[in-house]
């Protein structure tokens, strides 16, 4: 599944990226998974990056992707001795270290990029995941939706915010329309859309049992 790299004015550089699946509770089912995506944007602001620094990224970001997580940790600190500026670096560390479970290491590297840039998608969507794999909610929906207002068109917080509010916040009118939102920047996702339905269907069963409840 390809998604749609947040848009701006800013000059993007896209390079080759990996889809990582962070899950959550076994109870939940598979909408319990919560999507992060390796940060493909080396820095979203920057116009002149030197050559020797896209190639070490992208070379850090393919090995991440092929699920090398030791090997690109290694080539992703090896990159800050050189380079300090680069958000994206900091958040794909972020994911490693969540996905090593040392959320500490992980909070820390997310800081580090939103020093860098305090509106940071990637940044933004990666703290939410933390907060809400620690039961933060409400804290994870702000980080989710600062993302969302940084860059309307980042469909991973989207999709994020609609597994939050459905499974953890009981919001089924919010979860539909960031399912719908995520749906339409990503063209097509099978899942999302099975879920879509489902919820579809829950939403106007739930408005129908009000409306009767009320006449009643």
């Amino acid at each position: 599944m390809s998604l749609r790299r947040f848009t701006s004015p800013a000059v993007r550089l896209l390079l080759p990226a990996a889809i990582l699946v962070v899950a959550g509770c076994a109870s939940t089912g598979p909408k319990s998974a919560v999507r992060g995506q390796a940060d493909n944007t080396i820095d979203a602001r920057a116009q002149n990056i030197p050559a020797q620094a896209l190639t070490m990224f992208e070379q850090a970001v393919a090995v991440m992707a092929a699920g090398d997580l030791v090997d690109a940790e290694l080539r992703f600190k090896e990159f800050l001795l050189q380079y300090l500026g680069y958000p994206g670096v900091y958040v794909n560390l972020a994911i490693i270290y969540a996905n090593n479970g040392n959320d500490m290491a992980a909070e820390a590297a997310i800081d580090a990029a939103l020093v860098l840039d305090a509106d940071y998608p990637p940044a933004l969507n990666q703290q939410g995941m933390l907060l809400r794999r620690n039961g933060k909610f409400i804290e994870a929906e702000a980080a989710y939706l600062k993302a969302v207002t940084a860059s309307p068109d980042y469909a991973l917080a989207h999709y994020n915010l609609g597994v939050l509010n459905e499974l953890y916040l009981q919001r089924l009118d919010a979860a539909l329309r960031h399912f719908e939102h995520y749906q339409e920047l990503v063209s097509e996702d099978q899942q999302v859309a099975r879920w879509i339905t489902d919820l579809s269907r829950r939403v106007m069963a739930n408005q129908r049992t009000a409306n009767t409840a009320h006449e009643d």
